[in-house]
Formats: C-alpha cells, structure tokens, sequence
C-alpha cells in the first residue's frame, strides 16, 4: 500500500523543504514493508459478507496476539539498541500497552470460544490467512526485520521505517475489526488501537523528520 501525506501550506521555501523531507521518510516506510501491506485488504464476493461476527472477532484475535507479540519483540529490541530516550520512551509504552491488550483478547478468546488460542503456524494453516472469511488479515514473517534491526549502524532510523508499516496494519485490521464485530469489547479494542498507535505513527513521523532522516 502507498501512501502520501498531504503537503502543508506556508512559506514557500518551508514548504519545498519539507514536502521533500516528508516524501522520502514516507517512501522508506512504506516500501521497507510493501509487500506486507499487499497482505491485507477486503476481499469481495459473497464470501465476505457471509461471514459472522463471531467468526470475525476469533480470526482477528489469532492475528492480533502474535502481531502484537512481533511489536513486543522490536520495543524490547530498541531498550537494548536506541540511541535517543524518545525511542526508549515509546519502547516501553509499546511494550506496556500491546502487552495489556494481549492479556484481555486471551482472556477473550478463552471465554467467548471454550477453547485454547492455537499458536504459531497453527493459525496460518487453519485460516490461511483468514482465507475465505472476508477480512484478509495475513502477515508475512518479521525474521528479515529482525535482522535488520539487530544489525543496523543507524537503529532509530531502522525502528521507525519498520514500526511505522506494522502500526499501520494494525489501524487497518482494527478499522475492519470496528465496522463487522458486533461485540462492544472488541469495537473499544479497535478504538483503542487506532487511537494509540495512529499517535504513535504521527509521533515516529515527525521524528524521522527533526532528525534529518
């Protein structure tokens, strides 16, 4: 998925400067995980719309806990290797409030549907990427991420042109998650998600900009 911020009005030179300055950080974001965005989207026909909400608030669960378990895993990765407390700071809060969220949707997940949450490749092979049910919420595997983020001379920059795109698939699947479950306790988790981590993509943006990225 590409996407381009809107430029901002002012001063002439301002403007030249920082819609370039804005262009490039956007670009490295987005096309760092390109083809991880490919993964998502609605899908049509029938098949979608025949899809229940229950059916919906399981699938986005499975997906949710190990994306959020892959964000855990980059924070904690930055309290080790960042340079500015900034990416330190936002670390911890990733790792405080994704955590959290993991508790509530196992506690769910146990709850709503009498059984054990399935794990790892477990998920991918049952719903194949939640193939046939309408919301595409396939992820690709984060070990080239990883290893880029482990081996980098420059991890700020490196953290944010990755956290940026795996933020933004969360917002996307908490967008789809809002507009088809029918449980109140999911559509608070959809806002909440949008909300935090929609600041945080802004926060991580301005960043890469004031630091001459």
């Amino acid at each position: 998925m590409k996407q381009r911020d809107p430029l901002i009005y002012g001063i002439i030179g301002v403007l030249i400067g920082g819609a370039f300055v804005w262009f490039s950080a956007t670009n490295a974001v987005n096309n760092n995980n390109y083809g991880m965005m490919q993964m998502m989207g609605m899908r049509g026909g029938n098949q979608g719309m025949m899809i229940s909400s229950t059916t919906i608030d399981a699938h986005f669960i499975e997906q949710m806990i190990p994306h959020h378990e892959d964000a855990i895993t980059m924070a904690k990765l930055a309290q080790e290797k960042a340079r500015r407390p900034e990416i330190k700071t936002l670390a911890q809060n990733i790792i405080n409030s994704q955590s959290r969220e993991i508790d509530q949707m196992k506690g769910w997940y146990k709850n709503w549907f009498g059984r054990e949450l399935p794990v790892g490749t477990q998920v991918m092979s049952q719903h194949g990427m939640i193939g046939g049910s309408g919301m595409h919420m396939g992820m690709m595997g984060d070990e080239t991420d990883m290893a880029r983020l482990e081996q980098t001379a420059d991890f700020d920059k490196a953290f944010i042109e990755e956290m940026i795109p795996h933020h933004q698939m969360a917002v996307m699947m908490a967008s789809m998650l809002k507009s088809s479950t029918n449980r109140d306790e999911m559509r608070k988790l959809a806002d909440d998600i949008i909300t935090a981590q929609t600041s945080e993509i802004d926060q991580m943006r301005q960043w890469y900009i004031n630091w001459g990225y």
